[in-house]
């Protein structure tokens, strides 16, 4: 039961079925992400910033990266990454009742990639909504969607991911400019498990992390003023390090599980050295860590969603597999599937 105060001028009641977090989306269908044709090399970056391969690799995990050609946006890829998915889906694309965007890299902060996929789709009657966290974004979206589900207000819902992080990235800056990918994925949950062997989503754990160390200043996209920039790469290091681990002892703990019975596990692709010491830290194999950095470089809030979809094949019926994000701002959040 949720009171919500509006305006201090009444309450309104909400009552919420609570049993059904418990069985929520088990339907959950991934097909292949939208990754761009152009790939940029690590060699690219010698004449640029001065970083050649050999520090680039050494430092983050990234060989190549996936840049958006001219006519690509969020939009676009958010809306082939839809049409890829779509080949299988059980069920009408215009049962749908609720689409969510996750972006903080937007070709348009208007006409987001919710909107444009409601109307290539003809999908009348649902509700549109955009979310920007950093690279925490899709995991809230998931989450967002995870309430509609309990109050009743939604039974299908498309959840994109998109980031066109070139569009923003100022490749001259020899902290962060070598960094970034762009990337979308599509991800249909409904409350109707279709085939009989859909994954399921078991529970999303979300936090709010703006008040701890350099938050307001390590990482930060201003289009008029830098674009995207990473000033204080070890205390994103530290913070992203602890909470994503964090997040991942929250949502496994919600279901009588830990860390460690996580047959996989897909992070926010931000930087190999991270998912190295979360490897170390948990005592998991590095093995167990799904991962495409190297090839895709940071894709941002799809991230863990992409390199989940690119790696599927390894996955096998009865796998928990984790998923878990730290943005800027700062953020984390984390994701608990069985396959």
């Amino acid at each position: 039961m949720a009171y919500f105060l509006l305006a201090r001028r009444f309450d309104v009641k909400i009552t919420a079925n609570r049993n059904i977090m418990l069985n929520l989306w088990n339907c959950l269908s991934t097909k292949f992400p939208t990754i761009p044709d152009s790939v940029v090399p690590n060699s690219y970056f010698k004449e640029v910033n001065g970083l050649d391969d050999e520090w680039i690799y050494s430092r983050t995990g990234i060989k190549n990266r996936s840049k958006a050609a001219a006519n690509e946006n969020t939009n676009t890829m958010g809306i082939k990454a839809v049409d890829l998915a779509t080949t299988d889906l059980p069920y009408p694309m215009e049962e749908i009742d609720l689409i969510i965007a996750a972006t903080y890299s937007p070709y348009d902060t208007v006409a987001t990639p919710a909107h444009m996929v409601q109307r290539r789709y003809h999908i009348e009657h649902a509700k549109c909504v955009s979310v920007s966290s950093a690279c925490s974004s899709f995991i809230n979206a998931m989450e967002i969607a995870q309430g509609y589900f309990a109050l009743g207000k939604a039974t299908k819902a498309l959840i994109i991911g998109a980031e066109h992080n070139t569009a923003y990235a100022n490749e001259n800056d020899p902290q962060s400019g070598h960094l970034w990918g762009d990337g979308a994925v599509a991800f249909f949950v409904s409350a109707g498990n279709y085939s009989g062997h859909d994954p399921r989503i078991i529970d999303i754990y979300t936090q709010g992390l703006g008040h701890i160390g350099k938050a307001a200043e390590a990482v930060y996209l201003r289009p008029q003023n830098g674009g995207i920039g990473m000033p204080e790469g070890r205390d994103v290091f530290i913070n992203a390090c602890h909470y994503m681990v964090e997040a991942l002892e929250k949502v496994t703990q919600s279901y009588g599980k830990t860390v460690q019975d996580l047959n996989w596990i897909s992070s926010h692709q931000a930087n190999q050295r991270i998912i190295k010491t979360i490897a170390r830290q948990t005592d998991i194999p590095e093995e167990r860590f799904l991962m495409n950095i190297e090839q895709r470089g940071n894709t941002g809030s799809p991230s863990c969603a992409i390199s989940l979809s690119e790696n599927l094949h390894k996955v096998k019926p009865g796998d928990l597999v984790g998923l878990t994000v730290f943005g800027g701002g700062y953020s984390c959040g984390a994701m608990l599937l069985q396959f």
